[in-house]
């Protein structure tokens, strides 16, 4: 299980200062982001300004508003089966991203583990310092997020909110691939008889407010090395999805999830199915917290390949991407710059 002390850092290289060095002091501190703002920064490290060509785009760009779907579950297993796989198939076409309600999971299950993580990361840092590492074979782990070392972060302990919180996120998971299977026109159980919702990861993360937000971001602009995500966050908001080349907020609903297509599940639908850009902007309020629930398939024990299902392809609509292992992408996505769904374009035949 993962929880995230996130934080924005630039990719690019500054000639004026040994920029490896300092970022490796500031992970050095095992504090994190917030031991930042607890000691009170009014400017933030260099290592967090975004490049200049980025600040002047973002200036320039026009807000929009446009909504992310939202999709009401109820009646999923009655008789509005039909027209909430019409609404799931359309936004995972056209948006790659849409909010559920009436899912079923209860509101104190929900309220519970965004409690847990907000008192995990307030306590005190030496308590924290424990679990401060990115070695990936620990199943616990706290550290920045990441894009500091283009590594995915991680933590949290074993609690009850989060054992309550996984099995109801999971339920909802084989839910919704049912739904995507029937979207895809294939059957129900399709999605996940090829493993899909197999393995997961939970990363949480927290977001301490930012004393300049207009120089950085919570989290880049990525898609995720996944089937699917589902993604829980607080009423804070600064969840941004790209869509008509601009960047559309996803408003927080009480009581709703998020759900994305991921880059695995836009190639085993040969590109039916879009996993788009996604990001986290930095804001004055906060702290902002949110736990994504990534499907995995079968990646690490017991690998196995997937590609384009053989039934979504023909002559008329030949393969576009290769066979993949989840585990080899999802180490490669991690290990490298951020770039617009740069792992699909390494997955095209």
């Amino acid at each position: 299980m993962d929880i995230s002390d996130a934080s924005r850092t630039t990719t690019q290289t500054v000639t004026d200062y040994d920029r490896a060095k300092e970022v490796q002091a500031f992970d050095d501190t095992k504090a994190g982001v917030k031991g930042l703002v607890d000691a009170g920064i009014v400017n933030i490290p260099r290592i967090f300004i975004r490049p200049p060509e980025e600040l002047v785009e973002e200036l320039t760009s026009h807000q929009t508003n446009s909504q992310v779907p939202v999709i009401d579950l109820d009646g999923v297993r009655g008789n509005k089966l039909e027209e909430i796989v019409d609404q799931v198939r359309a936004a995972a076409e056209t948006w790659g991203f849409f909010q559920v309600v009436n899912h079923g999971i209860p509101l104190n299950v929900l309220e519970e583990i965004i409690e847990g993580i907000r008192k995990f990361n307030e306590q005190d840092v030496e308590l924290k310092k424990e679990f401060y590492t990115r070695d990936r074979a620990r199943n616990v782990r706290f550290n920045s997020n990441f894009d500091l070392h283009y590594s995915r972060t991680a933590n949290w302990r074993d609690t009850d909110a989060v054992r309550e919180y996984i099995k109801n996120v999971t339920k909802l998971g084989e839910t919704l691939f049912e739904l995507l299977s029937l979207a895809l026109g294939l059957k129900a159980e399709h999605l996940q008889e090829i493993g899909c919702p197999k393995e997961y990861t939970l990363p949480c993360h927290y977001y301490p407010s930012c004393p300049q937000p207009d120089l950085t971001l919570g989290a880049t602009g990525h898609s995720d090395p996944s089937f699917l995500t589902i993604l829980l966050q607080d009423q804070i908001g600064g969840l941004q999805v790209f869509h008509d080349n601009q960047w559309v907020g996803v408003q927080p609903i009480v009581g709703g999830l998020v759900v994305n297509i991921g880059d695995f599940l836009e190639v085993v639908s040969n590109d039916k199915f879009k996993s788009v850009n996604h990001r986290v902007v930095a804001g004055h309020v906060g702290p902002r917290v949110s736990v994504a629930c990534f499907f995995m398939g079968h990646n690490a024990e017991i690998p196995k390949s997937y590609g384009p299902i053989k039934e979504l392809t023909s002559e008329e609509n030949p393969p576009i991407y290769r066979d993949f292992l989840p585990s080899e992408c999802f180490s490669k996505r991690f290990s490298m710059a951020v770039d617009d769904n740069s792992l699909l374009h390494q997955l095209k035949l």
